[in-house]
């Protein structure tokens, strides 16, 4: 089943639209979250219950757009233009890209030629800045990252973390790149999978409970 590509502006009611009920890669992470059990974890539960709220017609609760998501947003259109520079490749701006059936879906930053995704990160906090960036940690992101080469079918991802104070020293750019490994996204859709089978469990339960 062909993927659908929803090209309304971020953040717009259209795109909010697109997004509702949809099993997103941002919280990928959340959906495979476990308990040393082997269990679902509480982030996990409460990020099915959101999905399924949406897809009987509720809303489930907004995210509040903090300072330091609306400076990820701001900055993106300078970490690509930093990132064409640096690599010479081109970029193609990406809308909400969801599986055929709606289930899944992914907003890349962009994508390079017929091979390449982009993630873009701005490194807000010195925490996530030294987790990512000094301890080379990008555990926060890889279930993302591959997510997007699941969804897309593509061989390689480039994660840009973006430290635009950091231009005085030469490290405001740091590329580092995925590259497929059907085994390790094998496992990522299977545990999607599942969550997804736990989605509609608890869609069904609400959807007895409303008749």
């Amino acid at each position: 089943m062909d993927p659908i590509i929803h090209t309304a502006p971020q953040g717009s009611q259209e795109w909010l639209d697109a997004r509702r009920g949809v099993i997103t890669g941002s919280r990928f992470k959340d959906a495979r979250s476990k308990l040393k059990a082997g269990g679902p974890s509480k982030d996990c539960l409460k990020y099915a219950m959101d999905v399924a709220r949406e897809r009987v017609g509720g809303r489930a609760p907004e995210i509040f757009a903090n300072a330091a998501m609306r400076t990820g947003t701001e900055q993106e259109p300078f970490a690509r233009a930093a990132y064409e520079a640096k690599t010479g490749n081109f970029v193609d701006e990406a809308g909400f890209i969801t599986t055929g059936d709606g289930l899944f879906g992914v907003s890349v930053d962009g994508l390079v030629d017929d091979d390449g995704v982009i993630e873009i990160k701005t490194m807000v906090s010195s925490d996530t800045l030294f987790t990512a960036v000094v301890d080379g940690d990008i555990s926060a992101y890889t279930d993302q990252c591959n997510g997007a080469m699941w969804l897309l079918g593509r061989k390689w991802v480039d994660l840009i973390l973006w430290a635009p104070d950091l231009d005085p020293i030469g490290r405001q750019l740091t590329i580092i790149r995925i590259e497929r490994d059907d085994d390790i996204i094998e496992e990522l859709e299977g545990d999607l999978m599942a969550f997804e089978r736990l989605v509609s469990k608890y869609e069904n339960l609400l959807r007895k409970e409303a008749a």
